[in-house]
């Protein structure tokens, strides 16, 4: 919270132990309830300005690259965001409820020092999306600082830190520190940003939509596309995979959505946000992607089709003086005007990934390291940790092709994320039927105890059966196909449906003995 005034509120709800307890600093405090004000507006809009990124923009380019048409693409983005809502909006009451962020409330299932088991493995995967969102919007720099000064693109030779040219290891750099900048303003400012940004970047998105559509005279060629699959089990085999990515997407989300649901002034609001701001900005921004690049298709008969589901290379084509292949002169005549334009772009681009990188990749991981030490770790030491991590991690090997993007990352990690999911949903709503009591949750050796080995027992028994199916993916290991092969594509599934099962269980027979 980072306002010494709203840590004082805090504690003043709670009992004076609290205050010396080593499991509390004002930045896991609950939210006093005279403090919670987020709209049903600040909800969309956190969504809204998180869904319109790149990453999002090319989901449906990554479907498509992999066998599916535009339809498919979008019916698979839709009801994995449908699904993955669910658990989102179920995590997302405790947080609205009782004030508290994830890994306070993991500590009612984990136990009080437990906790940190699901809150790292959430960190972790932050940390890899962190500089992942740091390495596009520092690209889209690189792109259009090369667009009007060609020779920063040969700075430093052929040097590479890190698997990063120069050129990209400075934009990179220099996006990272914007990130960690905003957010040492603290949660109020991310609130306020967020507001803002999300019209903007739907606004520029509009603009390049119809730009695009108009110069090509109609929607261009990829409506009319078919699929690549010749039987419906072909299809199948990819359909599956592919839709747990999508959930995998916002797994992530699904877990730490308490940490901004805290803030919120009621249960209508948190979950009618979040259901307006979702799924739809999904599916219609990627379904502008789709038109942008159908269009810019039918513009750039010259250009390779994978190169045109990035909106920052075509944004580069458009500020271009040098006329792109298989036509004469730049798209835009006028040097004055693609500088104007080049400037619009280069704000979008930033605003659109700084928003999501902020909200989605340092907020959580933020509490969640600062859970590991209370005392010692801010939430804004916390932030500077999930930077550093960001840049050791080098996650942008991840963006190399859509399979290794797609296939390993996101289905990867939803392996890890699902049973968490599946023991904190299962705990709150069925073991606890939604009563937690709040001091206890920040006392070492309260109620919740310090470690409950049947929430680490199911966890462990969720991901199991994933880890096999993901090295062979990986390519760590080899063999013949298995039956772990045929589980994997389910990682998300499986492994929250088996925690869920396992440790609703194991507390129903520890309650009767």
């Amino acid at each position: 919270m980072h306002d010494p005034a709203l840590a004082q509120e805090a504690l003043a709800e709670l009992p004076a132990d609290i205050a010396h307890s080593p499991l509390f600093n004002p930045d896991l405090a609950p939210v006093p309830r005279g403090r919670r004000n987020w709209s049903t507006y600040n909800f969309a809009a956190l969504w809204i300005s998180m869904a319109h990124c790149i990453p999002t923009y090319m989901l449906a380019g990554g479907l498509i690259a992999v066998g599916m048409n535009w339809w498919q693409a979008l019916l698979t983005i839709g009801i994995g965001n449908i699904i993955v809502l669910v658990p989102i909006l179920l995590n997302a009451h405790p947080g609205t409820r009782y004030g508290i962020p994830f890994p306070v409330l993991a500590r009612s299932s984990f136990g009080t020092l437990g906790a940190n088991v699901p809150a790292v493995l959430r960190a972790i995967v932050a940390c890899g999306w962190f500089g992942i969102q740091t390495f596009i919007g520092g690209e889209a720099v690189k792109t259009f600082l090369v667009s009007v000064w060609p020779s920063f693109d040969t700075l430093g030779g052929g040097t590479r830190i890190m698997g990063l040219g120069i050129p990209s290891a400075l934009t990179f750099l220099v996006f990272w520190g914007l990130n960690i900048l905003i957010i040492y303003r603290g949660m109020n400012a991310v609130r306020v940003f967020e507001n803002w940004a999300a019209p903007i970047v739907l606004v520029m998105a509009a603009v390049l939509l119809f730009w695009t559509v108009d110069r090509a005279d109609g929607l261009g060629p990829m409506l009319s596309q078919p699929d690549r699959f010749q039987t419906f089990g072909e299809f199948w085999k990819v359909f599956v995979p592919s839709l747990t990515g999508m959930i995998g997407f916002w797994a992530t989300l699904s877990l730490n959505i308490p940490d901004f649901t805290r803030f919120g002034k009621g249960q209508r609001e948190q979950a009618l946000g979040q259901a307006l701001g979702l799924p739809t900005t999904m599916i219609a921004f990627s379904a502008m992607g789709v038109i942008i690049t159908s269009a810019a298709q039918a513009i750039l008969k010259g250009v390779d089709v994978s190169k045109l589901w990035d909106p920052v290379f075509i944004l580069a084509q458009l500020t271009s003086a040098t006329p792109p292949a298989g036509i004469t002169e730049p798209l835009i005549a006028s040097a004055g005007v693609r500088g104007l334009v080049a400037v619009i772009a280069l704000f979008g681009v930033g605003i659109a990934t700084v928003s999501v990188n902020i909200a989605a990749n340092v907020v959580s991981p933020a509490n969640d390291f600062a859970n590991l030490a209370p005392r010692y770790i801010s939430f804004k030491t916390g932030g500077l940790i999930t930077g550093i991590f960001g840049i050791v991690m080098m996650p942008w090997q991840f963006l190399e092709s859509a399979d290794a993007y797609i296939f390993n990352w996101l289905v990867g990690y939803s392996a890890l994320l699902g049973p968490i999911a599946g023991v904190m949903i299962a705990d709150y709503w069925l073991i606890r039927k939604q009563e937690l009591d709040v001091p206890d949750l920040y006392r070492v050796d309260g109620r919740y105890g310090r470690f409950n080995p049947i929430a680490l027992v199911a966890l462990v028994v969720g991901v199991l059966p994933n880890i096999p199916g993901f090295l062979k993916t990986a390519k760590f290991i080899g063999g013949d196909p298995n039956i772990f092969d045929a589980i994997y594509p389910y990682a998300w599934f499986i492994g929250f449906g088996l925690a869920l099962g396992v440790y609703w269980a194991g507390m129903r027979n520890r309650a009767r003995t």
